[in-house]
């Protein structure tokens, strides 16, 4: 009976290990590309992202936990430019992983082919936290979102040629709910094309550019500097000036000074969601727009 016991039990093993052989795993440095990659991956594989959707991406504290994951990878997806260029490189040397590192069939750059916004022709660190690259927040553009849909699709098909065919599937079913989709977005957007609006930080060009809206100025004097009294001031004279209904920020910043302005002024300040998982109903890329535009559209009607 005991000898049939571990037979049975090796079986069971044996299937077991078998059974999860075929799983591409993932790590995403970002809750929008982990969204992407299941949509794209279906069954084929399971992923982890570093990043909480309620965090600022650029700063992220690397843990132990993150290198486990990572050398235990067969894919690694990464926004790029240098959005997380403060943790991301020490993350993947430190996992000792020849599979994901830069270059390697496993590594993922998201932004491959996004037609960047904001590419500045010289860096002076004067002016603030400026992007060498060109503002990186560019997955806040639904339509590159199917760019980051194809790179991930790429890369799954380098390592898994074999479920080309399902990948390839996943990808057209993506891309058309985002055409579909991006019709009511830009349709319920429609009447408010133009509407000035003031941003916390310089990380809505994408999303100002698809969608209509106008960002008069932010409540950051340069890009990662606090707001300051003077900036108060200005921002206070501009929005009664320009009738500003709306003030958009994200989670990870504090509203106080948005609150000040509001008080002074009627604005309303929105916190708008930058990634999936930003607030408990934004489970997939999708809710993402969903959420922000059923959002803007109440505070601009």
């Amino acid at each position: 009976m005991k000898t049939k016991i571990i037979i049975a039990l090796g079986i069971i093993s044996t299937a077991i290990n078998f059974s999860f052989a075929g799983t591409i795993h993932v790590v995403a440095t970002t809750q929008d590309t982990r969204s992407i990659a299941e949509l794209i991956g279906g069954n084929k594989i399971d992923v982890f992202a570093i990043a909480t959707g309620y965090q600022n991406p650029h700063f992220v504290d690397p843990k132990p936990s993150y290198i486990i994951k990572l050398a235990n990878a067969d894919l690694y997806i990464t926004l790029g430019l240098d959005l997380e260029s403060g943790w991301s490189p020490s993350l993947l040397v430190s996992s000792k992983n020849t599979k994901i590192q830069k270059g390697s069939d496993g590594y993922i750059d998201a932004s491959i082919g996004v037609t960047l916004m904001q590419v500045p022709s010289s860096i002076n660190r004067s002016e603030g936290d400026i992007h060498a690259f060109g503002n990186p927040h560019y997955w806040l553009d639904p339509t590159n979102g199917k760019t980051i849909a194809r790179n991930i699709c790429n890369g799954l098909e380098k390592i898994s040629p074999e479920n080309k065919d399902f990948f390839e599937a996943n990808l057209k079913t993506f891309d058309a709910q985002i055409d579909l989709k991006l019709k009511a977005w830009t349709t319920a957007m429609l009447s408010f094309k133009g509407a000035k609006v003031i941003a916390y930080h310089n990380e809505w060009c994408y999303f100002e550019n698809r969608f209509g809206l106008k960002i008069v100025d932010f409540m950051e004097p340069k890009p990662g500097i606090p707001p300051t009294p003077s900036q108060l001031v200005k921002i206070i004279k501009e929005v009664k000036e320009n009738s500003i209904k709306v003030i958009i920020t994200s989670p990870y910043f504090t509203a106080s000074s948005s609150d000040v302005v509001s008080k002074q002024t009627g604005a309303k300040t929105l916190i708008l969601a930058t990634s999936v998982g930003a607030f408990d109903s934004i489970k997939n890329y999708y809710d993402l727009f969903d959420y922000n535009i059923k959002l803007l559209v109440g505070a601009l009607k």
